[in-house]
């Protein structure tokens, strides 16, 4: 398993400083460990010179025949160990116990042990088996022979264990408090950054694709003199910059919205006069000749096309301006079943199919623009499939929604139109010879009337299946942005 490692800068700094001061607590209890063991080490040395070999000394006088005298235990700590060797063999072993000596059976390894002490006079570390670690000098007799005096190890071990114990106890609480300390601190530290992150997450929750955007005031308290700082400088000139170029585009595309509505508003007259005009000369009775007749008839229909894209260029003027759409309750049962029947009228190569519930199923909106938006993806359908495609028309409702699904099993849409299928003057074809007669807007306008009611436009694709679903929610439509 892999080890919990923070992710966020201010664990990461918590536990660096934490690391950092577990490390100086280990280097000092480490260094303070072994500079008090070799300390006592060196007094036991110190205590082990002050007598060489007396206590052992007295062993080798009483290994003597006629010797009565008892070893010298005087002045012996308890614990004091003294042993004779004579040719590497221990003749005599002992222990100073209550002031008294107590003799020693040593083991063949632990006589190998002391054999090997070398006598020089100085302090040697060895381990016996029947009582544990010593601290011995070995010093030559008067008679050839080896005399070593030990001190026991234990009290020396026993007070290093303490200070140990001790130490742990202390850099535990050290650690736990800096610990706890180091993350307050870190985090009233890193408060400005935090004040950045939030500021730079409220603006990534902005509506900055389209419409009148309300940006955040700069940030207050940026020293220059700190890395902080520094970031929120460069954040509230990035705010500013980006500020500046939403108010930039906004205008624009507010001249642009009104010139749209504007022109579309001042051609509907002309377009209507021309197509008028066209229709009253191909109603003369007298004769017309075939080329003249062809160009008021091409004129008449064009017209038509065109009034037609003035009217859509109109429609979506008005709801980019933000204007509340009717709210009025409509069946969008029967509103379906009309859009299909004059898409059959219209399409009769295609095989239409129509699912709908039994009770009929009402909304709150525009009739008329959910009436165009329907008839839009009806007509999409249509335009863009081969004859014989079958397009299955469905209506079906939901907690709260209800959603239009038009599916055709045609060639579908290409990979690189899924994005923006919903885009304005997007087409498939992008010929400028509108032998389809599409303009580029009839998806653009569903998007526009389901945005304007609250609801959704998607769409799925691939080869063989296309899916266009218009879902409106069931209580009416959603207040209009007042940042469009």
């Amino acid at each position: 398993m892999r080890r919990p490692v923070p992710r966020t800068l201010r664990g990461q700094l918590t536990a660096g400083l934490v690391a950092l001061l577990a490390l100086a607590c280990l280097a000092v209890g480490i260094t303070t460990a072994v500079a008090l063991r070799g300390f006592l080490t060196g007094r036991l040395d110190e205590q082990l010179a002050a007598s060489p070999g007396r206590f052992a000394a007295s062993l080798e006088h009483e290994a003597e025949p006629d010797a009565d005298n008892r070893p010298d235990t005087r002045g012996q700590a308890d614990g004091t160990f003294g042993a004779r060797l004579l040719d590497g063999t221990v003749t005599q072993a002992a222990v100073v116990e209550d002031a008294t000596d107590r003799p020693l059976r040593l083991t063949t390894a632990d006589s190998s042990t002391l054999a090997r002490v070398p006598a020089d006079g100085h302090g040697h570390s060895v381990r016996l088996s029947g009582i544990g670690a010593y601290r011995v000098t070995a010093v030559r007799g008067d008679d050839g022979d080896v005399l070593l005096t030990g001190l026991p190890l234990h009290p020396l071990e026993e007070t290093v264990r303490r200070v140990e114990a001790v130490e742990a106890v202390v850099f535990g609480a050290a650690l736990t408090g800096t610990a706890l300390l180091g993350a307050a601190w870190v985090r009233i530290s890193l408060r400005p950054l935090r004040r950045v992150t939030a500021r730079a997450a409220e603006v990534a929750g902005l509506p900055l694709a389209s419409g009148e955007v309300a940006m955040p005031g700069p940030l207050p308290d940026t020293d220059p003199r700190t890395e902080v700082g520094q970031v929120g400088t460069a954040l509230n000139r990035m705010l500013g910059h980006i500020e500046n170029a939403l108010v930039r585009r906004h205008a624009s595309e507010e001249r642009l919205r009104h010139f749209a509505a504007d022109a579309s508003h001042e051609l509907r007259t002309p377009v209507a006069n021309i197509r008028g005009h066209a229709e009253l000369a191909l109603r003369h009775r007298g004769p017309v000749p075939g080329d003249v007749r062809h160009a008021l008839e091409r004129i008449a229909a064009e017209s038509q096309r065109m009034s037609a894209l003035v009217d859509d260029l109109l429609l979506l003027a008005r709801l980019d301006a933000g204007r509340p759409v009717e709210r009025a309750t409509l069946d969008l049962t029967l509103l379906v079943l009309d859009a299909v029947d004059d898409a059959r009228a219209a399409g009769p190569d295609h095989r239409w199919r129509l699912d709908v519930p039994e009770e009929p199923v009402t909304v709150t909106g525009d009739a008329r623009g959910l009436q165009q938006a329907v008839g839009n993806l009806l007509a999409n359908a249509r335009t863009h499939t081969p004859p014989g495609t079958e397009v299955t028309v469905t209506l079906a409702t939901g907690p709260g929604d209800v959603t239009v699904t038009v599916t055709d099993d045609g060639p579908g849409i290409p990979e690189s139109l899924r994005t923006e299928v919903f885009g304005r003057f997007v087409r498939a074809d992008h010929s400028r010879s509108r032998t389809t007669g599409s303009t580029g807007l009839g998806l653009a306008i569903v998007h526009a009337v389901a945005t304007a009611h609250g609801g959704t436009a998607a769409v799925t694709s691939r080869p063989g299946c296309t899916v266009f679903r218009l879902t409106l929610p069931t209580d009416g439509p959603a207040p209009s942005d007042p940042t469009r």
